[in-house]
């Protein structure tokens, strides 16, 4: 029932079963490919493993261990670990390592829970992450192209692994770690480069900040053109594939470019994405399950795509996919994962662990358990500790007041520009984008008068694409509708010469896959007034979530409501949970579409109105067990008429529901 631990030598084989002598003495560690065996080679024994992929970027901190030592109990002797260059370098030459994003502190964790690991450092991983995982600030040099040999790019590139790399290469499998492998770059005969002195670069890089012996590879899906432009000698060629897929043909597509050496399936999708405003996806467990042990049969080694991959852990992060048209991705990245968002086994996984125990040994054990939920009821945004009906006793264990009347804080979002703009407008003729104000992520607003009398509806509108990617225009302070990338780009207004207009932008995230992920934010284009551009705008650039980790608004809201209102605003309360602080998922009755904070930490985008995500997970590791938490929503919209949240100990992802279904209290 032991289990080798640090050693990286995988699971502990049956008593009765002894493991001959091999004939020659190998390297103390090594992992190398076996051309003629068609084989991986862990010190001189043909070795194959079965790994699953997991974000260390995605999963609190807190909850690394349990995720990692559930897919150790599934059976898994790998995992593939995914590092976003944009999480740890925010700006040119500044990096952070710390805390949440301390990617040495989670290697040495799968190297105690005894696990292998496969390493997914980029520079572009994809991963449904904003701009793939490289940082917007490339987009500051004019006319840079991504993902090339372009001198600009390749001289960040190498800025980044000359930081990177060398915490890497102490933990190669060569050198004493649980690294096997090291993957360049990521599907890259999808992008439309096709650029050689690119990946030749790369591989020189990695070469000579790991070593020679570092087994490193690339990884297309099974299509011969993206397979031709994603390979290169010198670099392994592995392909990706879905349980959809004919396993044989897959294989035979890496066998043209890889005739001999292991099999590889280094992304086996075992759910899929959600996008805003579609069906949320699913992925039968029997076709996974078939699928896996179709590979398995064939000697391959797997990778599991969609395996524990949890929520973001801030907004900025989230990415979207281009198909005909922008398509941004769920704040949940459960995707009907094995591991659910919040850690859970479920069926899939089950289904999984039953296919690999055919094929090596199970960790003796029992699979740790689901971790704990609890519906901490209705909340609604108030300030005050008493029940609005008056019982006795902490307010989560009062029933709900059937029509509460709320002392409501809120503060509408231009009202508090100072908070969240210190340092002032940029002034501009023309709109600017966010990139030519350094603003990353989140919000700019855009900020100009009416130049002349406008009595009766004129169009105020955008060219196509230019509203980039969501606008919520207000005249004189009033809501009077959005303007949205590939969707409606005007509406009309009417107003008086000098009335103010301002338009707040949202970025929804960057392009993460595809032929481009340049993908500039905010005003592309004028804005026009029928046809005629306006001009002299002030531009505002927002740090929300640094007002809000520093303690703002629950210090003072300017006004208090009885109703929720329209347009973008502030709305916060409070609630105590009954002493636990456990996994809870939060529900937006009525709620339009914004973002919610607990204890000024960002949980993400709520979208209920389009969905199918309806509910946004809340990890324990957030709450306080023993004082108040302070929950925070910027609604951009419109509020219900007696706003509140429900605290549920489940998720609802798979539609859109009105106010009138809701029944849970």
């Amino acid at each position: 029932g032991s289990w080798e631990g640090a050693a990286g030598l995988g699971k502990a084989l049956p008593p009765s079963i002894t493991v001959p002598l091999p004939q020659a003495s190998p390297p103390a560690r090594s992992f190398q490919l076996d051309y003629e065996e068609d084989c991986f080679r862990k010190d001189g024994v043909p070795f194959r493993y079965i790994s699953g992929s997991i974000h260390y970027a995605r999963v609190p901190r807190p909850a690394w261990r349990d995720r990692l030592l559930k897919m150790y109990m599934s059976g898994l002797s790998a995992v593939q670990v995914y590092i976003p260059w944009n999480y740890h370098e925010p700006l040119p030459g500044v990096y952070d390592f710390a805390g949440a994003r301390d990617l040495e502190a989670f290697l040495d964790l799968t190297a105690e829970l005894g696990l292998l690991v496969i390493l997914r450092p980029g520079p572009y991983i994809c991963a449904e992450w904003e701009m793939g995982g490289l940082p917007v600030w490339l987009l500051w040099t004019p006319g840079i192209v991504l993902r090339s040999s372009d001198p600009a790019y390749l001289a960040a590139v190498d800025s980044w692994l000359h930081v990177l790399l060398p915490k890497v290469k102490p933990r190669l499998y060569q050198n004493g770690g649980n690294i096997i492998s090291v993957q360049v770059e990521n599907e890259y005969g999808s992008y439309y480069a096709c650029d050689y002195e690119y990946l030749r670069h790369l591989l020189g890089s990695f070469r000579a900040l790991l070593g020679s012996e570092v087994l490193l590879f690339t990884t297309d899906s099974a299509q011969a053109e993206e397979l031709r432009c994603g390979t290169l000698q010198g670099l392994y060629a592995t392909v990706d594939f879905g349980p959809g897929s004919n396993v044989t043909e897959a294989f035979g597509a890496q066998r043209q470019v890889e005739p001999k050496g292991p099999l590889v399936n280094s992304e086996y999708y075992t759910g899929w994405l959600d996008y805003w405003g579609g069906a949320h996806a699913s992925t039968g467990s029997a076709q996974v399950a078939r699928g896996l042990e179709d590979m398995l049969q064939l000697g391959a080694s797997v990778n599991m795509q969609v395996l524990s991959w949890g929520r973001l852990p801030l907004l900025s992060w989230l990415g979207a996919d281009f198909k005909g048209q922008y398509k941004p991705v769920t704040t949940s990245y459960d995707y009907d994962a094995p591991l659910s968002e919040a850690g859970d086994p479920t069926e899939k996984l089950f289904a999984i662990r039953t296919v690999i125990s055919k094929f090596q040994p199970l960790p003796a054990g029992p699979m740790p358990p689901a971790t704990p939920k609890y519906s901490y009821g209705r909340v609604a945004l108030q300030k005050v500790s008493a029940c609005p009906t008056g019982c006795a006793g902490p307010a989560w264990h009062c029933p709900p007041a059937p029509r509460p009347s709320l002392s409501l804080q809120y503060a509408d979002l231009l009202d508090v520009l100072d908070v969240l703009c210190p340092s002032g407008p940029i002034q501009s003729q023309f709109p600017l984008t966010f990139e030519a104000i350094k603003q990353a992520h989140g919000f700019v607003v855009y900020h100009t008068q009416l130049p002349w009398d406008v009595p009766d509806p004129a169009m105020l509108g955008a060219p196509p694409h230019s509203i980039c990617d969501r606008g919520y225009v207000m005249l004189q302070k009033e809501y009077q509708g959005t303007l949205e990338r590939d969707g409606r780009t005007a509406l009309p207004v009417t107003g008086r010469a000098g009335d103010t207009l301002d338009v707040l932008l949202e970025n929804m995230g960057r392009i993460s896959f595809g032929a481009n992920v340049s993908d500039f934010k905010g005003l592309l284009g004028n804005l026009s007034l029928d046809s005629s551009p306006l001009l002299n705008w002030l531009l505002y650039p927002l740090a929300i979530d640094t007002a809000i980790k520093q303690g703002w608004p629950h210090a003072a809201l300017p006004k208090s409501s009885s109703r929720g209102r329209a347009g973008p605003a502030f709305y916060t309360g409070t609630f105590k949970t009954p002493g636990i602080a456990w996994d809870t998922f939060i529900q937006f009755p009525g709620w339009s579409k914004g973002q919610l904070w607990i204890n000024g930490f960002n949980l993400g985008r709520y979208w209920p109105r389009r969905g199918p995500q309806q509910t946004l997970f809340v990890p324990g590791s957030v709450l306080h067990a023993d004082y108040p938490n302070n929950i925070t929503v910027l609604e951009l919209e419109g509020a219900p008429p007696a706003p509140f949240l429900l605290f549920l100990d489940q998720p609802l992802f798979n539609s859109t529901l009105s106010h009138s279904t809701m029944t849970i209290e």
